[in-house]
């Protein structure tokens, strides 16, 4: 998957992706972009949606006159083909290179740092 979305796809999704519902509604969408200060426009939404669709992130169906959305891509997946496309553009791959620049930069915190180090030493015992 090396689909990339905009901005406002994205929080589209990440709208689909807390449902805690099996399907989302489009009313649930508009409501959650307007509680996020992100209000959008009902043409705008239905363009947006599309091409989510278009994209093969979302699938719709149409039950009686409303739309049920239904996610095809996870969150995790997204993230991790985000990151490897990420690490491939900016550090030629390289995992160590960002994790060297987020602790040589001074970009994460104690606890983030701790965290960091148990996975690491988590996943070499494995």
């Amino acid at each position: 998957m090396n689909q990339q979305i905009s901005d406002a796809e994205l929080e589209i999704m990440k709208i689909v992706w807390g449902d805690q519902s099996e399907v989302t509604v489009f009313s649930y969408i508009m409501d959650e972009l307007a509680a996020r200060g992100k209000p959008c426009q009902k043409n705008t939404l239905i363009v947006l949606l599309s091409r989510l669709i278009k994209k093969g992130f979302l699938s719709a169906k149409k039950i009686g006159r409303r739309n049920e959305y239904t996610t095809l891509v996870s969150e995790e997946e997204y993230q991790k083909a985000q990151t490897r496309t990420f690490l491939d553009k900016i550090y030629e791959g390289s995992a160590k290179g960002l994790v060297s620049n987020l602790i040589m930069g001074d970009l994460l915190t104690d606890a983030e740092y701790g965290e960091l180090k148990k996975l690491l030493e988590k996943g070499r015992e494995q």
